[in-house]
């Protein structure tokens, strides 16, 4: 299907590409029509995400290695996620301040987006974005999430590989004894090793690995040090990222894995539309209206459990068994 935004995008042109991105992030009524002409350019660029605890540097980070991909060559794309104010729900940083050096190269172009409350450390449009910058023509697409600590793990979803941004003296050696977020990493990046402490917490993250071989897919999680504010290593960790990747391409479940980030896009499309629809239910339909507002006595969990009966005889099929 073709779209005008998508021909213009195609051809380079910055200003469609930041329409675009509004558009699928406000939900523009033109916004299914340019999903399916972006649809064909989907996985077609190496996505990174960058995860960690705020303050970690992932933004400094991120700087750095825009200026070492273009050195290479690459056209690079950059979604830095922030937090959302609570009231507007606009985004709290704004365009990152770190990045301005970059602002006038044509081959770089960066977006920051409002996470607008999703949990996960991500925009709900996230994937839809990477779309665009990839017709755009970014071969390298930078994900930079909010930073929310443990619960962050949406990422894992959406990036090909996961870089865990760790610092010392910031809880990170206590971090590394729990689950989740020290999990999905797939290179561990101990930014600021220059700075006391960076030594034993590459211990304690030595340790961790060696003790739980903590091998994601027949993967060694390499910890590379860096020091972001200067570039020292900033090689060195895109060349992890690129081995994880050859590793990656190498395995015979690709196929498989590209197939379950697909379901997992279509569930959490189906899962905010749902979300939506059953807001405006809420008013809409006079029994659930009647169920939340006048009965009163009744609790929560019971109003809760009516309402998913009704959905229940809605979505499950008519058989024998739940027929009555």
């Amino acid at each position: 299907m073709n779209h005008p935004l998508v021909e213009r995008i195609v051809q380079g042109d910055r200003r469609a590409l930041a329409r675009a991105l509004s558009h699928l992030t406000d939900g523009h009524p033109d916004k299914d029509q340019l999903l399916e002409a972006l649809y064909p350019y989907a996985d077609k660029a190496r996505v990174v995400g960058f995860t960690g605890a705020p303050g970690a540097g992932k933004s400094t980070l991120v700087n750095q290695l825009i200026t070492h991909l273009r050195r290479s060559g690459h056209i690079v794309g950059v979604l830095a996620v922030d937090p959302s104010s609570p009231f507007t729900g606009g985004s709290l940083l704004g365009d990152r301040v770190r990045m301005s050096d970059h602002s006038g190269d044509p081959g770089v172009f960066i977006r920051s987006v409002s996470n607008r409350g999703h949990r996960g450390g991500m925009a709900a449009a996230t994937r839809e974005m990477l779309m665009a910058l990839s017709a755009f023509g970014c071969d390298a697409i930078l994900l930079e999430t909010v930073g929310v600590g443990q619960a962050e793990l949406d990422v894992l979803h959406v990036a090909d590989t996961v870089a865990l941004v760790l610092t010392p003296g910031a809880g990170d050696a206590v971090q590394a004894s729990k689950a989740g977020i020290m999990e999905i990493g797939d290179v561990f990046v101990l930014n600021k090793a220059d700075e006391p402490g960076a030594k034993s917490l590459l211990r304690a993250l030595q340790s961790m690995v060696h003790e739980r071989a903590l091998w994601r897919n027949d993967w060694p999680v390499p910890i590379v040090p860096s020091v972001a504010t200067s570039g020292e290593g900033i090689a060195e960790v895109w060349d992890a990222i690129c081995a994880h990747q050859a590793h990656m391409a190498k395995r015979p479940d690709a196929e498989q894995r590209a197939q379950i980030r697909r379901r997992a896009h279509i569930l959490s499309l189906v899962e905010m539309e749902l979300k939506e629809r059953l807001r405006k239910s809420a008013t809409a339909n006079a029994r659930w209206r009647d169920l939340i507002e006048v009965h009163k006595e009744l609790s929560p969990a019971t109003v809760a459990a009516r309402l998913l009966q009704d959905i229940d005889q809605m979505l499950l099929p008519k058989t024998p068994e739940n027929s009555g």
